[in-house]
């Protein structure tokens, strides 16, 4: 049986045990409140890597984790193997094809930066550091989901070295049974150590936020739900009230206060954008207006998330609809006056592009749904006392908007993921089923975190 010691001589990247120097360096990520402590922590800097390391645990009946920026990480993993994935970085772009390749470790500002120059983009999440990877495992629905629809559907193809180290291609023609999977059902086959992207044409981008103070954050929220009704298939919004801290890092106009923060992206020309946000803008007293004709290149504006690393707790859900009763709902949690141990409180509305389906078919969640919620908080003491309760309390408020679809991505406190894993349709969870125990026998990579 291969020993520590003759693994890192046929690894290229580092290959640590508990209390070696890096080690604690190479199993940290953005969630700073989870503290990973694996037997052994493998830092790939090849598929080869991958398949020595995944090798490895299965000759000790080790389970094997996976890590590229720890955005997903909300369980700390305390034994076997974990593989992080930050040194497969290579990203290609075929400009002419419109495609683009990444490593398991590209973040989606990267791509951004590629493809950009080109008058292309990628369909990406709302941080430029979030990892590629994760988010297309998980479906991915980012700033441009109404128009261009989950970010999974743009994977034409994928590397995976499976929980038996082999490594297998999928695409379209070949293995595509995988390739489904992988479109946003979050399959426990193995290891993606690559990822081709479908780019789009992006020439023009009307986008941003605006920011309403907390004597208007009623106003605004209710006036944006009336205006969803009947909102342009091509617009994207969200919501999110926020209850900012007092910290040096948050821009002062923002710094200590309660807002309701509204996003807008709309992938056409800027007369015509300032035409459909008119609306919005009309619905309440603006405190800051940060929304205009943006430059591909920074996409990321619209939502300005922190690059980290920060302490982070996570939930949500996929809403059937919202309403006014909706809104009273949410007010009654975190709205002004509410002591709502929460970051922020947000409701993305999706649909139209979402609800239909990529070309060859995906395994994503929550095409039925029109909306998702979720719950943001970064105080580590809050994690186990208030916070649960706090999230109960609101789940059960707004019960009656809830879908029985749900999506990964928008479920990652782990209570939340049992719902998610017992919500998904039976044939397609017989189908990835099927496909975990002929690529990962063992289950190696089922039940890990993240």
């Amino acid at each position: 049986m291969t020993t520590v010691r003759e693994l890192s001589a046929l690894a290229k990247g580092p290959v640590l045990e508990a209390g070696q120097t890096g080690y604690a360096e190479e199993v940290a990520g953005f969630n700073a409140a989870v503290a990973h402590r694996p037997e052994v922590v493998v830092g790939a800097r090849s598929s080869a890597d991958v398949v020595e390391a995944v090798r490895f645990a299965r000759a000790r009946g080790w389970r094997v984790a996976v890590q590229s920026t720890g955005h997903g990480s909300h369980l700390p993993v305390a034994e076997g193997l974990l593989v992080t994935t930050g040194r497969l970085d290579e990203v290609r772009l075929d400009g002419a094809g419109r495609r683009l390749s990444a490593g398991a470790g590209v973040r989606w500002g990267s791509v951004v930066a590629t493809a950009a120059p080109h008058g292309l983009a990628p369909i990406a999440g709302s941080s430029p550091g979030v990892g590629v990877v994760g988010f297309l495992l998980g479906g991915g629905i980012g700033p441009l989901a109404r128009s261009h629809g989950f970010g999974s559907d743009y994977l034409e193809s994928a590397t995976l070295v499976t929980g038996t180290g082999e490594v297998v291609t999928a695409t379209v023609e070949e293995n595509s049974d995988v390739l489904w999977a992988l479109r946003g059902g979050r399959p426990a086959l193995g290891v993606v150590t690559e990822v081709r992207l479908r780019l789009v044409e992006l020439p023009a981008l009307y986008a941003g936020s605006l920011f309403f103070e907390e004597a208007h954050i009623e106003t605004a929220l209710r006036g944006w739900i009336d205006w969803t009704a009947d909102a342009p298939a091509q617009v994207t919004t969200s919501v999110a009230i926020v209850r900012l801290p007092p910290a040096e890092a948050v821009p002062p106009p923002l710094r200590g206060r309660r807002l309701l923060t509204l996003r807008f992206a709309y992938p056409g020309d800027a007369a015509e954008g300032a035409r459909l946000a008119a609306p919005l803008r009309k619905a309440a007293p603006v405190y800051l207006d940060l929304l205009g004709p943006l430059p591909i290149a920074d996409v990321a504006r619209i939502f300005n998330d922190p690059s980290g690393p920060v302490p982070a707790w996570a939930s949500g859900g996929m809403l059937t609809r919202v309403d006014q009763d909706f809104a009273s709902a949410l007010l009654r949690h975190a709205g002004p006056g509410t002591n709502s141990p929460f970051l922020a409180a947000e409701v993305r509305h999706i649909g139209e592009a979402t609800a239909r389906d990529a070309v060859g078919g995906s395994a994503v969640g929550g095409r039925g749904a029109l909306f998702t919620i979720g719950l943001i908080a970064n105080d580590p003491a809050l994690f186990s006392t208030s916070i649960p309760a706090a999230e109960a309390r609101l789940v059960s408020d707004v019960a009656p908007w809830l879908s029985t679809e749900a999506n990964g991505n928008f479920a990652a406190h782990p209570r939340v993921s049992r719902e998610v894993t017992a919500s998904v349709p039976a044939a397609i969870r017989a189908k990835i089923s099927e496909l975990q125990r002929r690529y990962d026998p063992d289950g190696l990579f089922r039940g890990t975190a993240p």
